[in-house]
């Protein structure tokens, strides 16, 4: 098959996203004789390749990396060995557009990604139990960080008794994900598909949440057909176990590839500060009108952040959870990077110096009496 005489729309790998930005990246290769593919699922060092002939199977070990950021992962675009190679292997990684990454629980700090050259962060979110506004503010600056766009799926809506009550769910998250679009779906009704569908055919998406939110049954929805286990949910907490085991690409019938992965129960921030001040947009507005440039809205005079929450108009618990998004990723960060450990030492040293200072006055105050 000559691939250079074919046009980007007749491509082979056309479906899964191959346009002329990932021609032009793989043609040096190409031109040695390698074949260019986009990986579809990885496991114990193997990895399943979609390329122009076939699906095939190929060994990571020859691009191990020092550096977790840059294994191979599913959704990466590679370039494997030729038919007759025996093992083959993926002999390079393309570089990604974008990276959906989490922290993981080793002390290292470590980034895990979860999937590459994603469109569009579908955050899946379980109407069945109450919501962790919380937690989607956290996906959401993970999502927001990686360069996709988010997209929060309020699933299993069926669930909900009335319209209405539906209504302000929707608008509780609306509140939650300033600049993001929120649909409430069932999968065992159709409701709200249609619009889904149309969003994901525009590219690569990827579906997360926890074990329990319906992410399988939504991918077979979208899917037209079972192509994803799916388990219950308990009824008492609606957590389910972890029916996807692996991360998967999968071609959807209306255009788009969607990448379905395992419930993730920890959601830790990675270097994430970008996708916070995303996620709460209203704050880092607020905060422009402060008196000081590096206000911390904590106590500080003249701070309009503090100011919007004391008036009402800032929910004292959106603040609470940006602070708290905030000071994990500073933690995060300072671990591999001696200027922020510096300037947090520095800000600690500050606040217990006015914490001292205010005890002495209060210890002055009560000897007085």
């Amino acid at each position: 098959m000559n691939l250079s005489s074919l046009s980007t729309s007749s491509h082979p790998l056309s479906p899964y996203g191959w346009d002329e930005g990932w021609e032009a990246e793989s043609t040096p290769y190409t031109e040695q004789g390698l074949l260019p593919g986009r990986v579809v699922r990885v496991d114990r060092g193997l990895c399943d390749v979609i390329t122009p002939v076939g699906t095939v199977r190929a060994d990571t070990e020859f691009v191990v990396p020092r550096d977790p950021m840059k294994v191979v992962c599913t959704g990466d675009w590679v370039a494997v060995d030729p038919e007759g190679s025996d093992p083959r292997y993926v002999r390079t990684l393309l570089p990604r557009r974008t990276a959906f990454v989490r922290s993981t629980s080793s002390k290292r700090s470590e980034g895990q990604i979860l999937a590459a050259n994603v469109d569009f962060a579908i955050i899946a979110v379980s109407l069945a139990v109450e919501l962790d506004l919380g937690r989607i503010e956290r996906f959401l600056a993970l999502a927001w960080e990686s360069g996709a766009q988010p997209l929060v799926v309020l699933t299993k809506a069926d669930l909900v008794p009335d319209a209405v009550g539906l209504s302000y769910l929707v608008q509780d998250v609306e509140t939650t994900a300033p600049g993001v679009q929120v649909l409430a779906v069932s999968s065992t009704y159709g409701d709200g598909l249609d619009v889904l569908g149309a969003v994901v055919s525009g590219g690569t998406s990827v579906l997360l949440g926890q074990s329990g939110a319906g992410k399988s049954t939504l991918a077979n929805a979208l899917l037209g057909e079972d192509v994803m286990a799916v388990q219950s949910a308990r009824d008492v907490d609606g957590k389910g176990r972890h029916t996807t085991t692996t991360r998967n690409l999968l071609v959807l019938p209306g255009g788009g590839v969607l990448i379905d992965t395992p419930g993730l129960r920890g959601v830790g921030l990675f270097d994430a500060e970008t996708g916070v001040g995303q996620v709460f947009s209203e704050i880092e507005e607020l905060a422009a009108s402060c008196r000081f440039q590096d206000c911390a809205h904590e106590a500080e005079p003249g701070c309009a952040v503090l100011a919007a929450a004391d008036s009402g108009v800032l929910p004292e618990r959106r603040l609470e959870s940006y602070r708290k998004l905030l000071r994990e990723n500073q933690r995060i960060v300072a671990k591999t990077d001696a200027r922020v450990r510096a300037e947090l030492r520095k800000e600690w040293k500050r606040r217990g110096a006015e914490g001292r200072a205010a005890m002495d006055v209060k210890r002055g105050v009560q000897g007085r009496r």
